[in-house]
């Protein structure tokens, strides 16, 4: 691909060129910052190369919350367009830009790193396990995850962003539509990524399936182990979907191939329907992990056992199931016979049967209970009746004749905000809330939280409740303008404030971060909340090893259990094996960054050099005979007892 230099930097928009300009800053004032603290080796030796499961779920939510921040932008953009009738603040280009990235982000780059962050941190400490099976796939999911989102975000600076919205359907996306890079920034980094989220998967569910602490039997699991299980089987069979979808779109793109295109032979609807096989899929991919924290806090500040927990278990069966026979639904106009369009409504429609029981086993939960009413508890309380509007409406796209109305409208918009801002982003805060003090060793301010939490609540239905209105008044969907006549003006309106308004109370979240950092007060027992789960057994800071003597489960709330038992065991020490930590990890992710960033320009002499670069870690690694180390009993003893 032949660029001319102000071809292969964005250039043009006074709002790229101030993005260009803070991120030079941000650049510089880190450098400094690590260099004038000498924190370079730090940094090295405790978190580019950790394979401790711990920080690499920090590692995820703090990714995560700065890719928040970038969609969050993105999306007040958007509303600052929308807000009045033939706005001049976007091009209709830059509009297509922003909420293609806007959409990506959230799902991909946002919501999964944020739960995946939360299970990585969590659920080996509930199922009483030193680390997760493969702590060396570990760090490479989480790196080539971050090297993914990093070659799609610098698309905003260089050769410029993807355009053809979150779906990229053809032939929009295609080359001959879509001839700049920014479509390969999509295909490419979406494809790194997928790499990471595959691995997650299956290291996940060998971590829940295999090390499970003695006694801990199925139905003995905490909801947010058994919600991430059931997740990780989802992962497994949709993402193998996503993966060959978008290789297919690449060889079409790179290479000329025919898949997709609408000459010689190509189906463009083969993209529509693989996409959504994984899509549908996916939505439940950030919905299920979400279930798990709700029912771990709403147990946990009610005070009382999860109310119907197999009837919880075999919900979330039932749902992944039927997330997998639901994706035509998403494209109930495309012409299909009724008879298709029937099944697809019916089964679209069974999903509300086991949701709604999970939505009465919480209420039953809360019924009676002497419940707390903390910032982690006030997301998962807001998060039942908002989640519930969501699905209501969600019934109503259900019925295809009725879709037909509502189809690319913003009616659809609302519905999809109301199920995945209630359902992942509230969970994301919720659990952020309740496992940061087991994190850090503090907890985060709860003034501070309940203001946010008003703030983003409140803003949330401000904005995306209108919206329902917009669509039923016909205003469509992905539209970057609209005229005074078409009567859309004044829920426009309140739609922007409402978006003012999250982004306070997202302020407020980062804010009480740095103000809990400086002044909140050391939590030393460990057990702030009156926790249920194993989590909570162990001393804060987690030590590394999690556990120093694995603990037998004797019941559902295990933690519970021992502390009614209050037995007094001696305790014999035994050396604990961990794994080494690792440098190939991050050097073969910015590998597959390097071949990547080639193919996405066509530069084959760059793809060809990060590819050789991918292969020597992986033969590196395949020599690699470091099987980890012991940590002796005396220093075991020392943790144990700094602890006293």
């Amino acid at each position: 691909m032949n660029l001319e230099w102000d071809e292969f930097f964005v250039t043009g928009e006074p709002l790229i060129y101030a993005a260009d300009v803070s991120i030079v800053l941000t650049t510089i004032a880190i450098i400094f910052v690590l260099t004038y603290f000498k924190k370079w080796k730090w940094l090295w030796r405790e978190w580019l190369t950790t394979v401790d499961h711990k920080k690499i779920g920090i590692m995820y939510i703090f990714a995560a919350l700065l890719m928040l921040f970038r969609a969050g932008v993105d999306a007040l953009l958007m509303r600052a367009q929308l807000t009045v009738p033939n706005s001049k603040i976007l091009e209709g280009q830059h509009y297509n830009e922003i909420f293609t990235t806007h959409g990506t982000i959230m799902i991909i780059f946002m919501a999964m790193p944020f739960l995946i962050g939360l299970i990585n941190f969590v659920v080996p400490l509930q199922i009483g396990a030193r680390d997760v099976a493969y702590p060396f796939l570990n760090a490479v999911s989480f790196w080539t995850f971050f090297m993914g989102a990093m070659l799609f975000n610098i698309s905003f600076i260089i050769g410029g962003s993807p355009s053809a919205g979150w779906t990229s359907y053809v032939p929009l996306a295609g080359d001959e539509l879509s001839p700049d890079p920014g479509q390969n920034f999509y295909l490419i980094g979406l494809q790194i990524a997928g790499i990471g989220t595959l691995l997650t998967g299956i290291n996940f569910l060998v971590t829940i399936l295999k090390m499970r602490a003695p006694g801990m039997t199925w139905m003995r699991m905490p909801m947010f182990t058994w919600s991430t299980l059931i997740t990780m089987i989802l992962i497994i069979f949709a993402f193998p979907v996503l993966t060959v979808a978008l290789a297919l779109m690449t060889f079409d793109r790179l290479f000329g191939s025919h898949f997709f295109t609408l000459a010689d032979g190509g189906l463009p609807m083969l993209w529509a329907n693989l996409f959504w096989i994984w899509g549908h899929p996916e939505v439940y991919i950030v919905i299920l992990p979400a279930f798990g924290i709700f029912s771990e806090i709403i147990s946990t500040f009610a005070r009382k056992t999860l109310f119907g927990y197999k009837a919880m278990v075999w919900s979330i069966v039932a749902i992944a199931g039927l997330s997998f026979v639901v994706w035509v639904h998403h494209f109930f106009t495309m012409g299909a016979n009724a008879a298709v369009n029937s099944f697809f409504s019916i089964t679209t429609m069974m999903i509300a049967i086991p949701t709604g029981v999970k939505i009465f086993n919480w209420l039953f939960t809360l019924y009676k209970g002497r419940i707390k009413m903390t910032t982690a508890m006030l997301w998962s309380l807001a998060f039942i009746p908002n989640f519930t509007i969501g699905g209501v409406t969600g019934v109503m796209l259900a019925m295809a004749a009725a879709d037909y109305q509502y189809h690319n409208t913003y009616f659809l918009v609302a519905h999809f905000h109301y199920v995945l801002i209630s359902g992942t982003v509230f969970a994301c805060f919720a659990g952020l809330f309740f496992w940061y003090p087991k994190m850090f060793g503090y907890k985060l301010n709860e003034r501070l939280g309940k203001w946010g939490f008003w703030f983003f609540m409140i803003g949330f239905n401000v904005t995306f409740f209108p919206m329902y209105f917009l669509g039923l008044a016909g205003m469509p969907r992905r539209i970057y303008t609209y005229e005074w006549a078409d009567g859309w003006f004044n829920l426009n309106v309140v739609a922007s404030i409402g978006g003012v308004g999250m982004a306070i109370g997202f302020v407020l979240l980062v804010y009480n971060i740095y103000w809990s950092f400086r002044h909140a007060e050391r939590e030393n027992e460990g057990d702030p909340w009156d926790g249920r789960t194993l989590e909570w057994s162990t001393p804060t800071p987690v030590p590394f090893y999690n556990f120093a003597i694995t603990p037998t489960v004797k019941g559902l709330d295990a933690y519970i259990i021992m502390k009614k038992d209050r037995e007094q065991q001696e305790k014999t020490y035994k050396p604990i094996h961990m794994p080494s930590y690792s440098g190939l990890p991050i050097i073969m992710s910015a590998a597959f960054f390097i071949s990547g960033f080639g193919l996405v320009f066509k530069w084959w002499w760059i793809a060809i050099i990060g590819l050789i670069g991918v292969l020597v870690t992986l033969v590196l690694r395949s020599f690699d005979y470091d099987e980890g180390y012991y940590v002796q009993v005396e220093e075991i003893e020392r943790i144990e007892n700094a602890y006293k």
